[in-house]
């Protein structure tokens, strides 16, 4: 796994060992940020269950102006950080070793608002809901933002609209698919 394009673009990436994390593919993130790139540029990004951190590094790697990094594990934290220095991007980032939903209370809390939002929850339990939960009461999300969620081919998203967020588009691969989320806006 390495950064494909940007400032870092060819650096190799380490990930966490074990089965818990799953990484996207080069080729699934080149498709991703071939979609993205018109609203990367200059962007908040927040990455949620981050991994590896690779898909927020992308976005510093190519112009993001800034990231937060949120995962629980330990060992992803170690990973994330590592990476960031790899790529020289760190100045930039922010890695936070916590709860998704908690993380999200507090970066409102904070007054933190994001333009892009990215996340990778594992799947089959119903993280990616939660998770919106959390987006759609903190306020850390701006009026504009895209939300993506990258969640298996069977994944209901039918409260969305409760939340008052509706579905863009959806981009589906073999195994996975990514939905692109947007506010509604009255």
């Amino acid at each position: 796994m390495r950064v494909i394009g940007g400032t870092a673009g060819s650096i190799p990436l380490v990930t966490p060992a074990g089965r818990n994390t799953r990484p996207t593919t080069d080729r699934i993130k080149e498709t991703l940020f071939n979609m993205l790139s018109p609203y990367i540029q200059g962007c908040r990004f927040l990455d949620l269950f981050s991994g590896s951190g690779a898909i927020g590094i992308e976005a510093l790697s190519r112009g993001a102006a800034s990231a937060v990094f949120v995962d629980s594990g330990r060992e992803a934290v170690r990973c994330i950080e590592a990476n960031l220095a790899k790529t020289h991007l760190q100045e930039n980032a922010r890695v936070m070793k916590a709860e998704v939903s908690s993380a999200v209370r507090q970066l409102g809390r904070d007054g933190r608002k994001f333009d892009v939002i990215f996340m990778d929850p594992p799947y089959g339990h119903q993280l990616e809901k939660k998770a919106m939960q959390a987006i759609a009461e903190s306020g850390c999300a701006q009026d504009d933002v895209l939300i993506i969620i990258e969640a298996d081919l069977n994944t209901d998203f039918s409260y969305l609209g409760g939340l008052g967020y509706t579905i863009d588009k959806i981009k589906k691969y073999k195994t996975n698919q990514h939905v692109f989320v947007r506010k509604v806006l009255e």
